[in-house]
């Protein structure tokens, strides 16, 4: 279409050719199979001059509209590489993105006022690329993926039960002892959703649990614990704040909760992300070095 609109333009194949630096053969072979796939004449050709037939005069016009629109859809991708514009998705952790994502969200958009922020809140496993989303954050061990990740920081976890609920059951020591409290599990953890919790460095510790809550979002368990329900094992950015108040106690027993792995956002292997997607990553690792509120 182009070696076509051009060779109008210019007056001859030869010349469309010189303008789209190929040689007036393969101009000509253009030119010859985009009338050979439409079946008709677009243009009577001598030696001196193009003449349009009726059916390239109309094919010329949807050419030019049609070559106008994909160079400024092609502009438009290309401004997306240098410029960050456009909408970005990103889904996050639900507790975590209300938290800690949510809030610096306003501070993005003005530094970046282009892009339009679609943020999902969800604890449950997403595909990236199937749903569409440009970036994921996630709490935890990475599995085998062909996502690249930034890690922005830590997630420790915590033991920890409300003052009311220890003074009627007890303070536990050690973890073994666990089993005779009420224990609220996270049914999306893959170390909590089968009766067990586990401790130690290298989580080969096992504490059979039992307890009448399970939930799979953090903050419902945070909720019951702090009403005195029983004792949650969670990471340090959900209980922080209670920890803080004093409205939950962090327990102290024989070993150390486990090591949650950390806190990533991950993106797609292009080589050439947009530059939508490369602000945001360099803004979290960038607000999360300066001020990890994961940590303890």
């Amino acid at each position: 279409m182009r070696v076509f609109v051009q060779a109008i333009a210019q007056g001859s194949l030869s010349a469309a050719g010189r303008v789209l630096e190929m040689s007036p053969a393969m101009a000509t072979k253009h030119v010859d199979a985009l009338e050979a796939r439409l079946g008709v004449k677009l243009m009577h050709r001598t030696t001196r001059q193009l003449t349009l037939t009726d059916s390239g005069t109309e094919y010329l016009e949807a050419c030019q509209r049609i070559l106008q629109e994909l160079d400024e859809a092609e502009a438009e991708v290309t401004a997306q590489r240098v410029e960050a514009v456009g909408r970005l998705r990103m889904n996050v952790p639900l507790s975590f993105g209300t938290r800690f994502i949510a809030p610096l969200l306003p501070a993005f958009s003005r530094r970046y006022p282009l892009v339009e922020v679609e943020l999902g809140l969800s604890d449950s496993q997403q595909d990236l690329i199937q749903e569409g989303w440009d970036l994921l954050v996630r709490v935890g061990y990475l599995g085998d993926s062909t996502l690249k990740a930034r890690r922005l920081g830590d997630c420790p976890m915590r033991v920890c039960a409300s003052p009311q609920y220890l003074a009627r059951h007890g303070t536990p020591r050690r973890v073994a002892e666990l089993s005779g409290h009420n224990c609220l599990s996270y049914t999306l953890s893959r170390r909590q959703n089968k009766g067990s919790w586990f401790f130690g460095r290298e989580g080969d510790i096992q504490v059979r649990v039992k307890g009448n809550l399970k939930a799979d979002n953090g903050d419902a368990l945070l909720a019951a614990a702090l009403e005195g329900q029983g004792v949650i094992y969670q990471p340090h950015f959900i209980v922080s704040d209670a920890l803080a108040s004093n409205a939950l106690v962090a327990l102290e027993l024989d070993h150390p909760p486990i090591d949650l792995g950390g806190l990533y956002v991950l993106f797609p292997p292009d080589r050439r992300l947009p530059a939508k997607v490369r602000a945001m990553i360099d803004y979290l690792v960038e607000v999360f070095s300066e001020s990890p509120c994961q940590q303890p």
